[in-house]
């Protein structure tokens, strides 16, 4: 059965002289479809994730191919029973992706595609170092068997973390093969290892998204769910959603476990922010939650929910 909602996540590194004056034009081809989502804009190119109906998504992103330089703009479609988006966000951001190394051009040099299909016989070799480039909480939830986490707060962290421990994670490698959701941080990660004089450096192409659509179910060596940035929180190997749903304090996914913890109160808090949340943030969230649930019981969407992209 085909689910109502198509989702496309996407980016393309291009170089937008003036993103601002493209921005007015691909809200108003979203707005005219009934596209929900985010898009990020900014000098080096777009990136986001948007849903609606399979006509409205194929007319966006028909649109945005006509950008400059995003003829060949990068998509991974999935579906979804409900509507993962409440709201658009058409944005101008400095950086698509942000790593604040702003001298980095991912359209000059970046590491070797691997197809999903090539990909675990690379992280499989001796000499191979695997790096999964998301955020901790993404991984605490999924990955490659194998993966190194840099356990990093924000991509931000990522520089830095590489060359506190480059000694270690290189010795006795010659490859470092990286990965991360949907492909578009690894466009800036193995450019800066190859800034850094990293020479053999690969990264799964289309990211994890594209490798389990591509992959037969039976080879399959990804473990657990994926992070994906809307309210579907995450997916199963086979894209369907996941189990985790989203603590609305800290942005992180609660795992059903967590959900049976005394810290977790919906739309409140979870064990990892529990101890964070100072009574009147306490307040503001229970209130909140409180609107949420009389939005959904009258059939409304609360005009305050969200699910922001890092």
């Amino acid at each position: 059965m085909t689910l109502p909602f198509r989702t496309a996540a996407l980016y393309q590194f291009a170089r937008f002289d003036d993103p601002a004056a493209l921005r007015d034009d691909i809200e108003a081809c979203c707005r005219a479809n009934g596209v929900q989502g985010t898009l990020l804009l900014a000098h080096e190119g777009i990136n986001g994730t948007i849903a609606g109906s399979p006509a409205a998504i194929d007319a966006v992103v028909a649109h945005l191919r006509t950008l400059p330089g995003c003829a060949d703009l990068a998509v991974k479609y999935a579906w979804a029973p409900t509507e993962p988006f409440h709201r658009l966000k058409v944005r101008l951001k400095r950086e698509i992706v942000t790593m604040g190394q702003p001298d980095l051009d991912p359209l000059t040099d970046v590491g070797t595609y691997v197809a999903p299909e090539e990909w675990d016989a690379l992280i499989n070799r001796p000499d191979t170092v695997v790096i999964d480039t998301r955020n901790d909480y993404e991984v605490a939830i999924g990955t490659f068997p194998g993966a190194i986490n840099p356990e990093t707060r924000s991509f931000r962290d990522f520089p830095a973390w590489f060359r506190a421990n480059r000694d270690q994670l290189t010795a006795g490698k010659k490859k470092v093969a990286m990965f991360c959701t949907g492909g578009i941080r690894c466009e800036k990660s193995t450019a800066f290892l190859k800034a850094e004089g990293i020479e053999e450096v690969y990264h799964l192409q289309g990211g994890i998204l594209n490798y389990l659509e591509k992959m037969p179910a039976d080879q399959v060596s990804w473990k657990g769910e994926c992070f994906v940035f809307d309210e579907r929180v995450a997916v199963t190997p086979d894209l369907a959603p996941g189990t985790h749903v989203l603590c609305r304090a800290c942005r992180r996914p609660v795992s059903p476990e967590d959900r049976q913890s005394p810290l977790y109160e919906e739309g409140i808090s979870c064990p990892a922010c529990h101890a964070d949340l100072d009574d009147d943030k306490r307040a503001r969230l229970a209130e909140r939650h409180r609107q949420e649930e009389l939005a959904r019981k009258r059939g409304e969407r609360h005009v305050g929910a969200r699910m922001d992209k890092d």
